[in-house]
């Protein structure tokens, strides 16, 4: 009998890149910032945030999204889904810095929305998001040529998810679209189809789906989904002719690792459980939930549940926690969806390091990672907003 030999595994360059530790030339983030971070076990970090915070005083306001780690949202001004957040940051135009711990396309809607004296600052260039990452402008323009080669363009709506680059929330609003957040996906689908008579939705597939079936009583055939990565997205003029629906291939890697499979697992382990996903989740998670909605929904309908109640969440995990740990005094069960732990990985990348970072160096006069978008990106893309904002 032998003995196995460890293996000299060497990490991946994937490996290495989400663990911060490389960086993607190919990619407009990268994952390294300039200056010294503080070390990760320094014990003064949570009263050097406080220091910092109040040496700035009015200056500086911070937001937090509700994925944030409890380390971060500490430190929060407010905290809120990504558009509630960028709202409130146009809302104090007497902050010159906006702080915002989310990630990168958060940060681009604060800039589009702030006024010109203020500066918006992400903690770590490399908080991204995988599914705004998932539509370039350049596989979108491609995509608007293959539906003009159809003949389908000129009736053809975009809706762009708020979940989108600063570049494709422009060709929204350049070709007429609007914006939607998961809250309001339903208005803005009603609204595109009162525009013309089909939709491109981009770029998370499940909401698209989720969105035209369960709200507007459109049938899974009514939906074409488009892959940028195959020739004409793969899939046919006569295909998109008869669509009703261009669904974009993107999702979230989160929200999409939830399955059927979860939803049967947890109903056998707590009986009587609730089961609460987001919409960004599979059609089939959806279909087999009891309740759908928003990350305010989701908090909002745990709030104004019996004591005693049971529930699933089909969400991102730092937000479960926080949520579990809240209404635990109320006799609330409140446990994750899947078995397995999932943080959002890019949301995760602001940490208490980078946060003492950015506001040490805004309190010593230094501004860094500033999130600005081009002039005439943000225009177009801040056109599609109003629209959104116009939704009746």
């Amino acid at each position: 009998m032998t003995t196995a030999q460890p293996l000299d595994v060497q990490p991946s360059p994937l490996a290495l890149l989400l663990l911060g530790r490389e960086a993607d030339p190919r990619s407009e983030r990268g994952v390294e910032c300039p200056g010294d971070l503080p070390a990760p076990s320094d014990p003064d970090l949570v009263e050097r945030a406080r220091a910092a915070k109040a040496r700035l005083g009015d200056k500086v306001f911070v937001l937090g999204h509700h994925y944030q780690r409890d380390e971060v949202i500490e430190f929060a001004d407010v905290t809120g889904d990504s558009f509630k957040l960028a709202r409130d940051a146009a809302a104090r135009p007497g902050a010159e810095y906006i702080v915002f711990c989310g990630v990168h396309f958060m940060a681009e809607s604060a800039d589009i929305l702030t006024g010109d004296g203020q500066q918006v600052v992400l903690p770590d260039l490399a908080a991204g998001c995988s599914m705004a990452d998932m539509a370039t402008a350049e596989q979108v323009a491609e995509c608007w040529d293959v539906l003009t080669d159809a003949g389908v363009a000129e009736t053809t709506v975009p809706v762009s998810y708020m979940n989108s680059s600063a570049d494709i929330k422009a060709f929204t609003g350049k070709h007429g679209g609007t914006i939607c957040t998961s809250s309001n996906a339903e208005r803005a689908l009603r609204w595109a189809f009162e525009q013309g008579e089909k939709i491109l939705f981009l770029p998370d597939q499940h909401l698209g789906r989720n969105t035209a079936v369960r709200d507007l009583g459109l049938s899974l055939d009514d939906c074409v989904l488009y892959n940028p990565h195959k020739p004409g997205g793969g899939l046919t003029a006569e295909e998109l002719r008869a669509a009703k629906v261009i669904l974009w291939r993107g999702h979230c890697s989160v929200h999409g690792r939830f399955s059927l499979e979860s939803v049967r697992d947890v109903r056998e382990r707590i009986p009587g459980v609730n089961v609460l996903v987001h919409p960004e989740c599979r059609h089939e998670v959806v279909a087999a939930a009891d309740l759908v909605g928003s990350t305010e929904y989701i908090i909002k309908a745990l709030e104004a549940a019996p004591a005693g109640s049971k529930w699933a969440i089909g969400t991102e995990l730092n937000l479960v926690r926080r949520l579990a740990n809240r209404f635990a005094a109320e006799g609330k069960e409140i446990v994750f969806l899947d078995k397995t732990v999932c943080f959002c990985s890019t949301m995760n990348r602001i940490d208490l390091p980078h946060l003492v970072w950015a506001l040490e160096s805004l309190a010593d006069g230094k501004v860094v990672n500033r999130i600005e978008v081009d002039p005439e990106v943000a225009a177009f893309s801040k056109l599609a907003l109003e629209r959104m904002l116009a939704l009746p």
